[in-house]
């Protein structure tokens, strides 16, 4: 080694290769030794459990599944499970009569197999994204009435301010601040290595992402809009969301993902497709608010974890005005908890994201027809409702509805099945549950297209009125 130029001579780079190479066979000697213990002691005890069987119960079938065990070369831990498996299912012939020994081995068993293949999707350290504490926002005697993008603005601005670590970048961020101002005047602010402009090539955009993120780093990666997250397919659904899993918890990325969606009259910019990140993208959680300020929370809770999250704004809520919160680094909004926005008792309407706005205005409508409709804004789609809360709902009001811009098939098929199959909540149902879905395309352009297309508050009054129809016939009119 040339120590004063810190150039590795030849012969150091032979050593090391060599080295290399026979560190890496010790270790496949080593993983394949443990394994093979492992193996063998599985293999007796269900050697044990079969010799332990009376003479008289030994079938024709058991006394085959014996033999394959005793055949078995060099079987694996799937091949011994399975095969205890169908031992006890040959047991379970008999009626009511039960192997101690064969059941636990076989739960033991399911126990490991869970633990070593399907977990590490999401951190269990203590710095996980469900771990953080709830901070609420506060707010003055009078505070100030303003459009969302300079909620975000403003918290941005602090963000970077106290936060060296914090990066943000995208398509349109740096120069002009985001196409919604979220970062308007923040690169001029804090320079244009920390705010900056990417490419129009959204793989590229998240590989930075993904890089900065496992080296220290905290970047705010923007996603112009959420249609546009077909172009980062493979490297959200193959390494993003994956890294965490299929390094055992070794490896982390917890980058932020900032886009914005849902609705805004607009073929490429005003889609929803939930459910193909609800099915792709296991490992980032997905946050869905209804407002600004909500999304601020979900930053803020991101931000003190180890994970990595999606903040999908709504697209057509920039102009609205919102209370600006006094410490807006400090709050949080759980994951994982929706919120009742409305109480009732009739029925509940779950949805998320600009939709919220559209049942409230349909909640509007329902004034003198004396429905008592509860809605639930679900916040997060992953991870959705950890403690049962839309199922308590259900229980109140034993009908339900829900709702989102996705296609049919969609973010409210998944949301229906976490309630009605997960949580049991077909017990409670005394009415076929509902959903009402965007069109199975994509938003056409216009007004008219919008109002035909994606779910609106006539929809709403409509669908609720549906479902009362059944329940009283002679009170309401034809729908």
């Amino acid at each position: 080694m040339d120590y004063k130029n810190e150039i590795a001579k030849q012969d150091d780079l032979d050593a090391l290769k060599i080295k290399a190479i026979e560190h890496v066979k010790n270790a496949k000697d080593t993983a394949w030794e443990n394994y093979n213990n492992g193996i063998n002691t599985h293999l007796k005890t269900v050697k044990s459990i079969y010799k332990a069987l009376p003479e008289g119960s030994k079938t024709t079938a058991i006394q085959k599944l014996e033999k394959d065990l005793e055949n078995y070369i060099h079987p694996s831990f799937t091949e011994i499970l399975s095969n205890s498996k169908r031992l006890q299912m040959q047991i379970m012939r008999f009626g009511n009569q039960i192997n101690s020994d064969l059941d636990l081995f076989i739960s033991n068993c399911n126990q490991l197999g869970a633990e070593r293949y399907n977990t590490k999707l999401y951190s269990d350290t203590k710095y996980s994204a469900l771990n953080v504490a709830v901070t609420k926002a506060k707010y003055g005697i009078n505070p100030k009435q303003v459009n969302g993008y300079k909620i975000l603005n403003n918290y941005f601005d602090q963000l970077l301010e106290f936060k060296p670590n914090i990066i943000a970048f995208g398509e349109d961020v740096g120069h002009i601040g985001d196409v919604n101002q979220g970062f308007a005047g923040l690169q001029n602010k804090y320079g244009s290595e920390r705010v900056f402009d990417t490419g129009i090539r959204e793989w590229t955009i998240m590989g930075q992402a993904l890089g900065g993120a496992m080296r220290g780093l905290r970047p705010i990666a923007e996603i112009q809009y959420v249609d546009y997250m077909a172009y980062a397919f493979s490297l959200f659904t193959d390494d993003l969301a994956t890294i965490r899993y299929r390094t055992a918890g070794m490896q982390r990325a917890p980058a932020i993902i900032r886009t914005r969606g849902h609705r805004l009259e607009g073929v490429w910019h005003s889609g929803s497709p939930m459910g193909m990140i609800l099915t792709s993208m296991k490992g980032i959680y997905l946050c869905v608010p209804r407002n600004m300020v909500q999304a601020v929370g979900f930053y803020n809770t991101l931000l003190k974890s180890d994970d990595a999250g999606m903040v999908v704004e709504c697209l057509n809520g920039y102009r609205l005005k919102e209370k600006l919160p006094e410490n807006l680094l400090e709050f949080t909004v759980p994951l994982g908890k929706p919120e009742i926005l409305q109480e009732g008792t009739d029925i509940t309407v779950v949805t998320y994201g600009s939709c919220v706005r559209e049942a409230q205005k349909g909640i509007e409508l329902l004034a003198g027809f004396n429905i008592s409709v509860e809605l639930i804004d679900v916040q997060t789609l992953m991870p959705f409702d950890l403690e049962g809360l839309i199922l308590n709902s259900l229980k109140k009001t034993n009908r339900i509805i829900f709702m989102d811009e996705d296609v049919p098939g969609g973010a409210s098929a998944f949301m229906m099945q976490e309630v009605i199959e997960k949580w049991n909540g077909y017990k409670y149902l005394d009415s076929k549950p509902l959903t009402i879905s965007a069109a199975p395309h994509r938003p056409p352009y216009g007004s008219d297209g919008d109002y035909f297309t994606k779910p609106n508050a006539d929809d709403v009054f409509y669908s609720i009125m549906s479902v009362m129809k059944e329940v009283y016939p002679n009170k309401f009119a034809s729908v």
